[in-house]
């Protein structure tokens, strides 16, 4: 079996997705499958593994479009809904797996103890509730998932930090405003880089297209794409044709090899 990554952008929208409810902006209305988009994850694949990139609310209809029986592992960038959401429906895969390995700073593992208390009890378990294996992970150090390395990325989004990934010659990071130097300097050499672009108009706690741009430059990897996108940046086809040639922006369902 190739050693090769498959890299599948289940998801590439913001905390509303697009459509928005309710929305009467023209993207929203578009015609485009490239411009519904999905709350932000990543599928990586490879040999027999499967490991999703956060866990949001679309999770479950993200695992059945993609048609993933089975599940290795979650690593979370960080808390927000947006991205946690959907841990409930791990359900299956552990129904037939046992405790599914979660990956995820101590601060985000808290929250999740908060609000999913009864996936993480030691006592009096709902029967038919899932439970989870945890590991703990920082910005320090590197971890292991199947049989490759991670090295974490810590960025800034406004006031909590987030985490982003580094697998080989690729690298994920969303929901970021601010990375410093030293955290920067973990990226350089990436072949493959993906980034969140909100819009075009400064955001408070995330890149807009701008400053994407910008550290992409900064980076210069072979290649790189856009999520965790707005319906305010605009049209997919018409943004697209805007890009440097070497950057693109995700879709939903986007597929690569890496």
């Amino acid at each position: 079996m190739s050693d090769a990554f498959k890299i599948t952008f289940l998801g590439t929208g913001t905390s509303q997705g697009i459509p928005v409810i309710g929305s009467n902006h023209p993207v929203c209305h578009s015609t485009d499958p490239k411009d519904k988009r999905l709350r932000v994850s990543l599928l990586i694949s490879w040999k027999d593994y499967n490991y999703v990139i956060d866990c949001g609310p679309d999770f479950r209809q993200q695992m059945l479009t993609s048609q993933v029986s089975k599940l290795d592992g979650v690593l979370f960038t960080h808390e927000h809904s947006d991205h946690t959401a959907g841990l409930d429906d791990i359900r299956p895969y552990f129904f037939r797996q046992g405790d599914i390995p979660i990956y995820l700073h101590k601060r985000v593992a808290d929250s999740l103890k908060r609000r999913f208390d009864y996936i993480f009890a030691d006592e009096n378990r709902y029967p038919g509730a899932p439970a989870v294996a945890v590991n703990l992970i920082d910005k320090d150090h590197r971890f292991t998932i199947g049989d490759v390395s991670v090295m974490p990325i810590e960025a800034s989004h406004n006031r909590i930090k987030v985490l982003g990934f580094r697998i080989k010659h690729f690298t994920y990071l969303t929901d970021v405003k601010t990375i410093s130097d030293e955290e920067a300097e973990k990226v350089k050499g990436t072949k493959f880089l993906v980034v969140n672009a909100l819009r075009e108009e400064p955001h408070h706690s995330h890149f807009n297209l701008e400053e994407a741009l910008a550290f992409i430059d900064k980076i210069q990897p072979e290649k790189a794409y856009l999520t965790h996108i707005s319906h305010m940046l605009g049209f997919h086809e018409e943004v697209e044709k805007k890009l440097p040639k070497n950057v693109h922006l995700a879709y939903d369902n986007l597929t690569l090899t890496v």
